[in-house]
């Protein structure tokens, strides 16, 4: 079983002055910073060659841009304990000015996390050049998403990876497992008896699940047309809340328990057909700059995916996912059964709608049961009340998916990181439908997608 530790002696940030490190990963560092869960020296390896004031201005730029209100004194804690190590990934002379850094900041035995965001072609070469020097002995590699860019690239990389490190400190991003209400699926599901009795065949109808975001691919074509939408949200992060949503109870909390219940889900699921998937491309796609004019590359798609074991057999699920949509929203429909027969009529002499579960995890978390009610007046006439809690609300602020994700990191916790059996599974699902030729439908920005 796979322990969480030890603790980490620092990190290394590659692509320290990248678009992700800026939007995501300082911020998150600050908030550590502010709560004391980052006490390790930080080592930003990039290969623009920047000096130190250039360095704590891009932080201090980073953290200000995020938050509303921030402190000064957490952010000049945060520029002092970040140290800059400029050059190219393929010079080993950048890599013994990285460990003759480490060497001074942490210690000659310093255990150190490794963290890759930089794009995936350079996972290979930053490990070849950290082994090449003896940083890989005391080394956790954490490599961010997309792992591969299809089953047999996946299986690729991970063999170039594990020449230098074992799998237990090769840590693999999703950031949607750092979610904090993708994670409170699982509590949910099984620390609340009034709902797992209900979430099987017998009482579930369909599944529904939606990923919309109401903004366009923006300045980003030449990465978006390489990947689509597939790639981008449906092998990953929705086959990710997929699991959590549907497999069985772990035998108990720990990561290992937890992998092994969604590789259980994962191995369960039916490779997509074609035939149960649309895919849709909005209307001006193609006149972004770096998409190709012919692009057949997905900005939606809407499938469905069938579980071929004994709880969910015969439930169907229905993933929708794309940009350029009415809004930006990460729903989770649970559509139960009907009764056996209706007694009550409704407002609309139509059939009673069906109760439904309704789980938002973006952008307000919060749960609500669409139940039935009698309307007020005469008769016993049927209609569908919600039932709402909003999570923030009634629970406090969250921590977002990028603190999880390094504290993780640090502590040698790899509860809430991909493991390569349930990514091989991912990709085996949606194998089929990667690449299409045949153009997509066309729809309108701001519609949900074609018809």
């Amino acid at each position: 079983m796979t322990a969480p530790g030890p603790a980490a002696d620092a990190l290394v940030l590659y692509g320290v002055t990248g678009d992700l490190a800026r939007k995501m990963i300082l911020p998150a560092l600050y908030r550590l910073t502010g709560r004391g869960e980052l006490t390790v020296p930080v080592v930003g390896v990039a290969r623009s060659d920047w000096d130190p004031a250039a360095l704590h201005k891009h932080i201090e730029d980073s953290v200000r841009a995020a938050e509303s209100d921030v402190d000064d004194g957490v952010l000049d804690q945060l520029q002092r304990s970040v140290f800059m190590v400029s050059g190219d990934y393929n010079d080993r002379a950048t890599f013994q000015r990285l460990a003759d850094t480490l060497r001074e900041k942490a210690g000659a035995d310093a255990l150190t996390v490794h963290y890759m965001a930089v794009p995936p072609a350079l996972f290979g070469t930053v490990a070849d050049g950290l082994a090449d020097v003896g940083l890989t002995d005391r080394a956790r590699l954490v490599v961010e998403k997309p792992f591969g860019h299809d089953l047999a690239s996946a299986q690729a990389l991970n063999a170039q990876l594990r020449k230098h490190v074992p799998d237990d400190r090769l840590f693999r991003v999703d950031h949607y497992l750092g979610k904090e209400p993708v994670e409170d699926l699982l509590v949910f599901r099984f620390a609340n008896t009034l709902i797992e009795p209900l979430w099987n065949r017998s009482w579930v109808d369909r599944i529904e699940i939606t990923m919309a975001e109401n903004f366009d691919v923006a300045d980003r074509g030449s990465f978006y047309d390489a990947v689509g939408t597939i790639r981008d949200v449906v092998q990953n992060h929705l086959l990710q809340v997929l699991a959590y949503l549907t497999m069985e109870a772990p035998q108990t909390d720990s990561a290992d328990d937890q992998r092994d219940a969604k590789y259980g889900l994962l191995h369960a699921v039916r490779t997509i057909d074609p035939a149960e998937v649309v895919r849709g491309q909005y209307t001006g796609y193609r006149d972004v700059r770096g998409v190709a004019p012919d692009s057949t590359t997905e900005t939606f798609v809407a499938l469905t995916l069938h579980i071929d074991n004994w709880r969910w057999s015969g439930v169907p699920v229905h993933i929708r996912a794309g940009k350029a949509l009415p809004e930006t929203v990460l729903d989770l429909v649970v559509v139960l059964k009907p009764p056996p027969c209706s007694l009550f009529p409704t407002a609309g002499d139509g059939p009673a709608p069906p109760n439904r579960i309704r789980l938002r995890l973006q952008p307000d978390a919060g749960i609500t049961f669409f139940v039935l009610a009698k309307q007020p007046g005469g008769g016993d006439v049927a209609t569908e009340l919600p039932v709402s809690v909003d999570f923030r609300a009634a629970l406090g602020p969250v921590y977002e998916a990028y603190e999880r994700i390094f504290a993780d990191a640090l502590a040698g916790d790899p509860t809430h990181f991909s493991r390569m059996d349930n990514l091989e599974e991912a990709w085996r699902i949606v194998g089929p439908i990667l690449d299409q030729t045949t153009p997509p439908l066309p729809y309108a920005p701001g519609t949900w997608g074609p018809a």
